[in-house]
C-alpha cells in the first residue's frame, strides 16, 4: 500500500512540474530579423495566427526594412512588435517618422525599446529612456512597451547605471498610457535569473518580465543568422555574446532552464517573470516547432531534475 501511494505522490508531482512548463511556455513570443525574414517563405508555416512577433532594428540597416518586415507579419495574421533602437534614430523627426509610418501600414500596438548596440549615437538619443521621455509612443497609441532588462548585466552599463534606469523605468510606467514591461537577452541558466528578479524586486521593480530563452541554434543557423544581420552587428554581437554564444553549442535546448523558471514561476507567488521571448537566432522552423510543442505539453520529463524532452519529432 505505502508503495503504491508512495508512487502516486511521485506521479502528481511529475504532472504538477510539467503542468508548470506548459503554463509558462503559453503565449510565448518569437523574434525576427528582416535579413532573416527574406528567407521565410511564409511565417504562417511556423507560427500559430496572433504569435506576437519583435523584429529587429539593427545598427547600420534601413528602418524602412523593418517597416516592411513588420508590415508583412500583420498580413500574415501577427503582432509584430518593432524594435525602437535609440542610438540609431538621428532625431527626434525621424523617430517620429517612423511611428508614423507603422501606424500608417498597419495598426501599430506594440514596440520594443532599446539603447542598441551603436558606441555613438547617431542622433540626440543615448537611451531608450531618451525616446520614451518624448512622448511620441503615448501619442501613436502604442499599447505595450518592452524595455531591456539584464539579468547578467550589461558590458555597456554599470550595476549603478541599470539599477537607476530601471527604477526611471518603472517611475514612466506609472505617467505612460502604455504597460511596460521587461525583455531580456537569452539567457541559460535559472539562478541568476531568479537572482536578479529577486533583487530588482527588493529594489522597488514592478514591471513583468518576459524572459529570453535561446532556441534550437545550430553552427550552420548561427552563421545563417550573423549573415543575415550585417558583418558589423555581427561581430559585435559575437563578442558581446561570446560566453552565450559558446554555450548556444553545447546546449540543445533550453529544456533544464525552463524547468527551474517554471517550478520559480509556480512556487514563489513574487516570482516577476510572466512570459518566454524564444530567440530563434536564424532557427526559426525548429525553434517554434519545440516551442508549440512544450506549450502543448508535448513533453517527458528526465530524471532527477535534468529538464525534459518532447515527444513531438521535430525536424
Amino acid at each position: 500500500m505505502f508503495a503504491v501511494s508512495n508512487a502516486n505522490t511521485v506521479d502528481r508531482a511529475a504532472e504538477e512540474t510539467r503542468q508548470q512548463i506548459v503554463d509558462l511556455m503559453q503565449d510565448f513570443t518569437v523574434e525576427t530579423t528582416p535579413g532573416s525574414a527574406t528567407k521565410i517563405a511564409d511565417y504562417r508555416d511556423h507560427l500559430r495566427p496572433g504569435a506576437r512577433v519583435a523584429v529587429t532594428f539593427l545598427p547600420g540597416s534601413d528602418f524602412a526594412d523593418t517597416v516592411a518586415t513588420a508590415k508583412r507579419l500583420r498580413e500574415e495574421g501577427f503582432e509584430p512588435m518593432p524594435h525602437f533602437a535609440a542610438r540609431s534614430i538621428p532625431s527626434r523627426a525621424a523617430l517620429e517618422d517612423y511611428l508614423k509610418t507603422l501606424k500608417d501600414a498597419m495598426d501599430l500596438r506594440h514596440v520594443v525599446t532599446l539603447a542598441g548596440a551603436v558606441d555613438s549615437p547617431l542622433g540626440p538619443f543615448e537611451s531608450s529612456m531618451d525616446i520614451l521621455e518624448t512622448g511620441l509612443f503615448d501619442r501613436y497609441g502604442i499599447e505595450t512597451i518592452g524595455v531591456a532588462g539584464h539579468p547578467e548585466g550589461s558590458p555597456d552599463i554599470s550595476p549603478e547605471g541599470l539599477s537607476q534606469a530601471l527604477a526611471w523605468k518603472n517611475a514612466f510606467a506609472e505617467r505612460s498610457d502604455a504597460s511596460l514591461y521587461i525583455a531580456t537577452q537569452f539567457c541559460f541558466e535559472a539562478a541568476p535569473i531568479i537572482a536578479w528578479d529577486k533583487a530588482i524586486q527588493e529594489a522597488g521593480n514592478r514591471l513583468p518580465i518576459h524572459i529570453g530563452i535561446p532556441g534550437l541554434a545550430t553552427i550552420k543557423t548561427l552563421i545563417n543568422h550573423a549573415k543575415a544581420c550585417g558583418v558589423g552587428p555581427s561581430m559585435r554581437f559575437l563578442t558581446r555574446q561570446a560566453r552565450n554564444v559558446a554555450r548556444l553549442m553545447t546546449v540543445n535546448a533550453p529544456d533544464k532552464l525552463l524547468l527551474d523558471l517554471a517550478r520559480y514561476k509556480a512556487l514563489d507567488p513574487d516570482c516577476g517573470i510572466t512570459r518566454v521571448h524564444v530567440y530563434p537566432l536564424g532557427g526559426l522552423r525548429r525553434s517554434a516547432a519545440w516551442s508549440y510543442a512544450v506549450a502543448d505539453g508535448a513533453l517527458e520529463l528526465k530524471p532527477r531534475d535534468k529538464g525534459f524532452s518532447v515527444t513531438r519529432h521535430i525536424e
